[in-house]
């Protein structure tokens, strides 16, 4: 089983995770440290995935971006090395999942790409700070992640359905939840929907395309935040020849607070020229 004890900090979890300490879902780790969904592709295909994000910023926010070949990111952690920091990592061929495992040092090559998009998993804290239980990390399990109907707006290659994340609760306490998130536009903000799920193409809640399924007791509306892993989603109609992506759950946790966004260069030409990110 992996660690059950919870880091105090994104360095120390990415320190246990590097030597094989650690291999599981990060919900509740590392308490008020910003988390990220992980893709990283060939340079080529770098453009449309930087356009498909700039035109879904709900389900797509970045928060860190590399040049090609570059596997620090020191904008968001001062040793973070994307090949080894991550707990579990999909590998994608041709838009199909070919494998997981808990290190990329072995594929990484001089043509790769990272982008790194805000997770839900950063305002969990700050929800149950305010008295709001998140229920998948009192269960210790994954967050339920299910593909909707509605469908993202294309960049280049590179369209799909969004994926949602659910938590439930009364809908009295839905107002206070949108406003709460809110202050997280760099980790997906406000809820997308809440209410029926079928409304949005959501058939059996107890059916989650990614992660756990969590209850949603009496008394409480199921509540949808845009996805990090709607990319994963694109990719498979994208067939890109490869991409590597975080496994759900399983982020990279850096060593910014939850409530700071990173401000990144996200030009295009310094991504296709090989200029380091640049934060300011």
């Amino acid at each position: 089983m992996n660690a059950i004890t919870k880091s105090a900090s994104g360095q120390e979890l990415r320190q246990q995770i590097r030597n094989g300490g650690f291999g599981g879902q990060t919900a509740g780790q590392a308490p008020d440290y910003l988390q990220g969904n992980v893709v990283i592709l060939p340079k080529r295909y770098a453009g449309d995935f930087l356009l498909f994000c700039q035109n879904n910023p709900k389900p797509c926010p970045i928060i860190g971006l590399t040049s090609p070949g570059e596997f620090a990111i020191p904008g968001l952690g001062a040793d973070l090395d994307i090949r080894t920091d991550i707990p579990q990592y999909r590998i994608h061929r041709n838009g199909l999942l070919a494998e997981e495992r808990g290190s990329i040092e072995g594929l990484w090559s001089e043509d790769l790409v990272t982008f790194v998009l805000g997770c839900s998993f950063t305002f969990e804290e700050a929800l149950m700070r305010e008295g709001y239980p998140v229920r998948h990390i009192e269960r210790g399990c994954n967050v339920p992640m299910y593909k909707t109907r509605l469908e993202t707006l294309p960049g280049g290659v590179f369209n799909g359905p969004l994926v949602v994340t659910m938590r439930s609760y009364p809908e009295a306490q839905i107002p206070a939840i949108f406003d709460l998130s809110a202050r997280y536009p760099h980790a997906h903000g406000t809820p997308v929907f809440w209410g029926d799920p079928e409304k949005i193409g959501i058939r059996d809640l107890n059916a989650p395309d990614y992660g756990d399924a969590v209850e949603v007791q009496a008394g409480e509306v199921p509540v949808f935040w845009a996805c990090g892993v709607t990319p994963q989603a694109a990719i498979e109609r994208a067939k890109p020849e490869i991409c590597i992506t975080h496994t759900p759950g399983c982020m990279l946790v850096t060593d910014i607070p939850s409530a700071t966004p990173p401000a990144v260069d996200i030009s295009l030409s310094h991504l296709m020229t090989g200029a380091a990110q640049r934060t300011h």
